[in-house]
């Protein structure tokens, strides 16, 4: 139990620390964003030429279609982008609930080899490998659709930066190219991280939920949210967006209350297994 949960927390700190350094690029540039020439296919390297250009076409067109409202395209261009990515977060959940159903063997390899010298954990690693290998898991799929993600968070910052359209549009109260002045965003942005967290544990055995997966949890939620504040609103509407998709999205893919009922009913079935056990014991022993 301890080496798996080990890796998973070794996957979630790789996608906090992956956030992280997204964050730490990104609020580095946001100083001179208003200071970069405008997108054009003439720019200088393959990514602004054919990554920037492109994106920055492509959302000027939808929102040409939403009524020249920017605000509405950065919203159809999310959801877009979660749609392809709907696919990887499916094959994603299903190898985390794979996980859970190789509990048993995997806390079994756990006491078979403690890992107390290293002919121990090389024979741990190996069989585990084995077992993932069987049940056709691979343990880092979770990171993948973040992964996939973060070039399109700083494609999506650039093309905000070098947009002028984009850069100096209007939504609701937000000036897409400034923070949100009321700190909307950024409440429901952390609101919307928490939540989708939340309901992926709600599907997960409460033996594996560790101090340090919940701290991580509430570390992201609140990192989401500072990163926020400082953030144009454009990169923060993607992100509110974006987690409101994944919220919607978890619920439907891993469905925390059909978990919960099948959970009870099992523990219901264990009970009654118990009180047959019981009344056969009673039984023969009155018969003695």
């Amino acid at each position: 139990m301890k080496s798996i949960l080990t890796k998973r927390n070794i996957k979630r700190l790789v996608a906090v620390l992956a956030v992280a350094l997204l964050a730490v690029v990104l609020t580095g540039c946001a100083v001179n964003t208003k200071q970069q020439p405008p997108i054009s296919h003439a720019s200088g390297n393959w990514w602004d030429r054919w990554i920037l250009y492109y994106m920055s076409v492509f959302i000027l067109w939808l929102a040409k279609l939403v009524g020249n409202s920017y605000g509405w395209a950065i919203i159809v261009f999310t959801i877009l982008v979660r749609l392809i990515l709907y696919p990887l977060n499916a094959i994603s959940i299903k190898s985390t609930t794979k996980m859970q159903t190789i509990q048993p063997q995997l806390t079994a390899l756990q006491k078979k080899y403690p890992g107390k010298d290293t002919e121990s954990r090389t024979l741990l690693s190996e069989e585990t490998n084995k077992l993932y290998k069987e049940a056709g898991i691979n343990p880092y799929a979770g990171c993948l659709p973040l992964i996939i993600q973060l070039p399109v968070m700083y494609a999506l910052y650039g093309v905000i930066a070098r947009t002028p359209q984009l850069l100096t549009g209007h939504f609701l109260w937000m000036d897409l190219g400034n923070p949100d002045p009321y700190y909307i965003m950024p409440i429901l942005s952390m609101v919307l991280t928490f939540l989708s967290t939340y309901i992926s544990q709600m599907s997960t055995p409460k033996e594996s939920q560790t101090t340090s997966t919940k701290m991580m949890t509430y570390g992201m939620s609140i990192m989401v949210g500072v990163m926020g504040i400082y953030f144009q609103s454009a990169i923060v509407l993607y992100w509110v967006v974006s987690n409101l998709f994944q919220v919607v999205q978890t619920f439907i893919l891993q469905n925390p209350v059909k978990y919960r009922r099948e959970q009870e009913a099992k523990a219901e079935a264990e009970r009654e297994r118990k009180r047959q056990l019981r009344r056969t014991y009673k039984r023969l022993k009155r018969k003695k």
